[in-house]
């Protein structure tokens, strides 16, 4: 127990969440000593998989997981999205975020928060006690507020993310030992200031397990010549968690949780040279490469990951489909998506899902008018530039994200981790903090 808590007691709830970008809770299920430190919380408080958000990306994810509230609120879909009444194209970054997150909730309330390597949260906030923003980030020193930690962080080996062409090697050493490097940098600074004890929240991701992921998992599955790679950098993982959770002063409740799954691609899907191929979607020159090449004509786009959008009059700036036609066309590009074929003839869509079943709120104008799930193996992509083919085996990642299966665990004897999923992690840190929300302000709700 810290100095700090000493001085203070121990009427002020507090609250430590590490997220994980990218862990799957089968990898901790079925590999119980590399993880025994979050076996250890599942066995003492609970643990479990929980279903990610729609779609499953981590742009998407974060601002949910942060939030409690739907991308509809957020007004976040993924790593590209469109601007309204327009084709141009943004990537979110944290001023894009319109929804309230938990540390500003916890600030509200009187209570400080560190916040540190969120994705989809630059620039830092000058509200939040301290943050260092995370994914996308353009560097340390402009990511971090304020000056002490900006300076710690700058002085350190502390790293915002793995260089993911090291990945696109054949040779996977010095992308493994960059990502371990990451990792063990984080975990340093996370430490650091979980020992200094001064926050009511604190709030650390560690988004290197999503870069080994997308690039080793299939040597996980395959028994390929990196798999102990990938065990050894979880028990690291695992380890470092296990000091964080010792480090904690004996009034602070932790809970680490996962933004979606992972399992094995085989295929790069490219959805808009489908729509092109069954003629859904046109082009006004050869050498078209983004949204804004499109043709008056064309009568649906698409956005990574698996966002499929009508090209609807009035709504977008040539729209071809007029809006009385707009159910009729949604009913057939969703018949058709349902029955898309791999080249092995499986599915492409476990399940494609309608704007209004997952998307509701203030900022739903960018919506995707279908979202397709898709079967295992297919990790479907956007790509305005023409392809030789629809379905790509020769791409250089191995893992994809899933719907199902992120993993979240509670240290906490009355948590209850079942039919859960990513809109229930922020009503569950601010029942432990005991800060007060509107009954309709989530669209989750604690597990405690």
């Amino acid at each position: 127990m810290g100095l700090f808590d000493r001085l203070r007691g121990n009427d002020t709830p507090r609250v430590a969440f590490i997220g994980i970008d990218g862990l799957p809770h089968r990898l901790v299920a079925d590999n119980p000593d590399t993880f025994p430190t979050l076996s250890a919380i599942a066995d003492e408080g609970d643990g479990g998989p929980i279903d990610s958000a729609v779609p499953p990306e981590s742009s998407a994810c974060w601002p949910v997981l942060t939030s409690g509230v739907n991308p509809g609120e957020t007004g976040v879909y993924g790593f590209q999205d469109r601007e309204v009444g327009s084709y141009d194209t943004y990537v979110p970054m944290g001023r894009d975020v319109q929804a309230t997150r938990v540390w500003d909730r916890a600030t509200d309330a009187g209570l400080d928060a560190t916040v540190m390597n969120v994705p989809v949260t630059f620039p830092p906030q000058r509200t939040v006690q301290r943050m260092v923003s995370g994914y996308l980030s353009p560097d340390v020193d402009k990511a971090s507020h304020p000056d002490e930690l900006r300076e710690y962080l700058t002085e350190s080996d502390y790293r915002l993310s793995v260089n993911a062409k090291l990945g696109h090697r054949e040779d996977k050493t010095a992308f493994i030992e960059q990502a371990r490097e990451t990792l063990d940098a984080r975990a340093e600074a996370f430490t650091r200031y979980v020992e200094m004890d001064d926050w009511d929240l604190f709030v650390g991701v560690f988004s290197t397990p999503d870069r080994i992921n997308h690039f080793l998992w299939g040597d996980y599955e395959n028994g390929g010549p990196y798999r102990e790679d990938v065990l050894e950098f979880y028990a690291a993982l695992d380890d470092h968690i296990g000091a964080i959770r010792t480090a904690l002063p004996n009034d602070v409740r932790l809970v680490v949780g996962s933004t979606h799954g992972f399992t094995r691609l085989r295929y790069d899907v490219y959805c808009n040279e489908w729509l092109e191929r069954e003629g859904w979607l046109s082009y006004d020159r050869d050498d078209h490469g983004s949204l804004s090449d499109i043709a008056g004509d064309a009568r649906a786009y698409s956005l990574v990951p698996g966002r499929f959008y009508l090209n609807v009059e009035g709504r977008e700036p040539d729209g071809a489909v007029p809006e009385s036609e707009y159910e009729a066309a949604r009913e057939e590009l969703r018949a058709e998506l349902e029955a898309w074929e791999g080249p092995n003839g499986n599915p492409v869509a476990k399940r494609v899902v309608e704007r209004e079943t997952v998307f509701r709120g203030d900022h739903d104008a960018i919506a995707p008018d279908l979202v397709v799930i898709p079967h295992e193996g297919f990790d479907l992509k956007s790509g305005f530039r023409s392809h030789d083919a629809v379905f790509d085996p020769d791409g250089p990642r191995t893992g994809m994200h899933t719907f199902e299966d992120a993993a979240l665990f509670v240290d906490h004897p009355d948590a209850k981790v079942e039919d859960a999923d990513l809109l229930d992690v922020a009503p569950t840190l601010l029942r432990l903090l005991d800060v007060d929300h509107g009954r309709t302000d989530l669209d989750g709700a604690s597990l405690i």
